[in-house]
């Protein structure tokens, strides 16, 4: 059928994975096969698994678990590749999330190193002498940009759990760099939208702009400034905060009225928070707390949808997908409301995560009939006391290993190429991440996301995050890790691959490459994936007052899943151009 076209492989797939066998051959000695076993499937193995967005990526996380580092150093190796071979989604620049699963204690430990808004930051920066909101200025340009995070983090979970040296780890991002990989058509594409907000003459137009035109696919993009970076990284990642790097940002900073510091640089660290964790379908569910809306929200979504009726309807039945709908809409509402770092504001995780709470919302939703979003309103804070006193352009990868610990790890520079801008003389590309706060009460973000005052500007606030990287496990073992991008979509995106896998019965490959739908309350509209709902069924829920919106396939999802008999089974999602290699 046409929607499972993206299956097979396509051109552009076939030059990315033949160059991926060439350059990482190149990176640890002479060109081998992708796995120690080359008849084994890339993405069924029984040793260990990397998923990723970009086949380069994948190459430099699997080797690593092949020369005997653990799943925290794949994924470090993974996302500093990731930085050099997707510059439009993620990288240095940026900040994220990553949930990590400790399998000789049992433990699961989550990381925030997402970006922080700069000292300088005030509540109504974005704000005309009107008090109009400026158009693209939290998007645009160096007032856009939030202090970075990824360095730290990467060298914190690093510290605490990596097995091989973190030298070792860097280097295949810095020979990327210096050797340079193959322009894709979804790299070309992000270039073709981001273009216009790249200055002419700009350090980003001399990196991905050359000759002022976008390059064609097969064009090699060689980032000699981001190898040095790099490189001082792997030397000592307080480089990128206090060294040389830091001065770089800095000046270039200062040159562009831009509002981050070396104050801002030394004083950013990480911060290890508890993971927010719920039971559903006899497993239990782990994903990000606040400042990521991810978790809370993939758990209330999970309590409100209830599996025993979706099991009994069938994933593609209308009365399966209202009950989406709907619960998507209430949770969208109260994440406009509640959700902020809770550094700063009372997020009331607790009762948002309560299966009562679920069940009292559930009550809401009428079987046979959507509501308007504008009669869905955020719970009252004397609910959700009541409840509490009785009981988020963007990369994703995962990563298991023999030991099976395992890692999901969602990281971004926002929107496709950050703010537009490459801090002079260093290669890295700037995020944008300030858009992410409410920059006024109830505007849009680009997402289409309205917030609150838990979400305003404040200096070194993070902004709220729709990340959510997930690890689910049953009696203490690893069952599945999985995770997206996709801005206000990631929420959505995750949990239709749990309820795919945990209730369809589907495995990773299908639940992932399975049509999508999305809801956040505002706009009112249901966007469902062209390639998977039939008219009927669409017709069907317009019957029921859903406001349909069909447009092209979304999302870059990824995940791991462990089956019944030890095997790992890794799947990138069709819709992009990642790979699963395990060995």
């Amino acid at each position: 059928m046409k929607r499972f076209r993206c299956l097979g492989f396509n051109q552009n797939f076939r030059l990315l994975l033949k160059s991926s066998l060439l350059l990482i051959g190149g990176l640890t000695g002479p060109a081998e096969a992708l796995t120690a076993h080359p008849t084994m499937p890339l993405d069924r193995a029984q040793q260990g698994m990397v998923t990723s967005a970009h086949p380069l990526a994948t190459q430099v996380g699997l080797k690593i678990l092949q020369q005997g580092g653990n799943a925290v150093d794949a994924a470090v190796a993974t996302t500093l590749a990731i930085s050099v071979v997707e510059p439009f989604s993620a990288g240095i620049g940026g900040g994220g999330f990553l949930l990590f699963h400790h399998a000789e204690t049992g433990t699961m430990r989550s990381l925030d190193f997402r970006e922080r808004a700069p000292l300088r930051a005030t509540r109504d920066m974005y704000l005309d002498a009107t008090g109009k909101v400026m158009p693209r200025a939290s998007v645009d340009g160096y007032q856009a940009v939030g202090v970075p995070g990824t360095v730290a983090g990467l060298a914190a979970i690093h510290q605490r759990y990596g097995k091989l040296a973190w030298a070792r780890l860097v280097a295949p991002s810095v020979q990327l760099a210096q050797q340079g990989f193959p322009v894709s058509a979804r790299y070309q594409q992000a270039l073709q939208w981001r273009s216009k907000g790249i200055k002419p003459g700009s350090e980003a137009a001399k990196i991905f702009l050359p000759r002022g035109h976008t390059p064609r696919i097969g064009d090699r993009i060689i980032q000699l400034d981001l190898a040095k970076t790099l490189a001082a990284v792997g030397q000592d990642p307080q480089n990128f905060y206090q060294g040389a790097i830091a001065q770089a940002i800095v000046r270039d900073m200062v040159a562009n009225q831009g509002l981050i510091s070396l104050a801002d640089l030394r004083q950013y660290q990480p911060i290890w928070r508890e993971p927010v964790c719920g039971e559903f379908h006899q497993h239990r569910v782990c994903s990000m707390p606040p400042p990521s809306s991810g978790g809370v929200h993939l758990l209330q979504m999970l309590h409100l949808i209830q599996a025993k009726d979706l099991k009994r309807w069938g994933w593609n039945h209308p009365n399966t997908l209202h009950r989406m709908i709907e619960s998507m809409r209430i949770a969208y509402a109260d994440r406009a409301t509640h959700l902020g770092d809770p550094d700063f504001v009372k997020v009331p995780v607790t009762s948002l995560i309560s299966p009562k709470y679920g069940d009292q919302r559930r009550s809401e939703i009428h079987p046979r009939r959507a509501k308007l979003s504008t009669q869905v309103k955020a719970a009252t804070p004397a609910v959700l006391k009541q409840i509490q006193s009785e009981s988020p352009e963007t990369s994703h990868l995962t990563v298991v290993d023999q030991a099976r610990n395992a890692v999901s790890l969602t990281f971004t520079v926002n929107l496709s190429f950050g703010a537009g801008v490459v801090a002079k003389g260093t290669g890295i590309v700037l995020n944008n991440e300030m858009d992410d706060f409410a920059v006024a009460p109830n505007t849009p973000n680009y997402f289409g996301l309205t917030g609150s005052q838990a979400n305003a500007i404040a200096p070194r606030k993070t902004p709220l995050s729709s990340m959510t990287p997930t690890i689910i496990t049953q009696d203490g073992q690893v069952r599945l890790a999985v995770g997206a991008p996709g801005g206000s979509t990631i929420i959505t995106t995750v949990l239709q691959v749990i309820l795919n896998t945990l209730v369809h019965d589907m495995d990773i490959k299908r639940a992932v490459a399975a049509p999508r739908l999305h809801h956040q309350w505002l706009p009112d509209q249901t966007r469902f994936d062209r390639w998977g709902f039939d008219p009927m069924t669409l017709a069907a829920l317009e019957r029921r007052g859903h406001q349909i919106k069909v447009r092209g396939p979304w999302g870059n999802a990824n995940g791991i899943q462990l089956l019944p008999d030890g095997t790992l089974l890794g799947a990138a999602d069709p819709r992009g151009e990642g790979i699963a290699a395990g060995y």
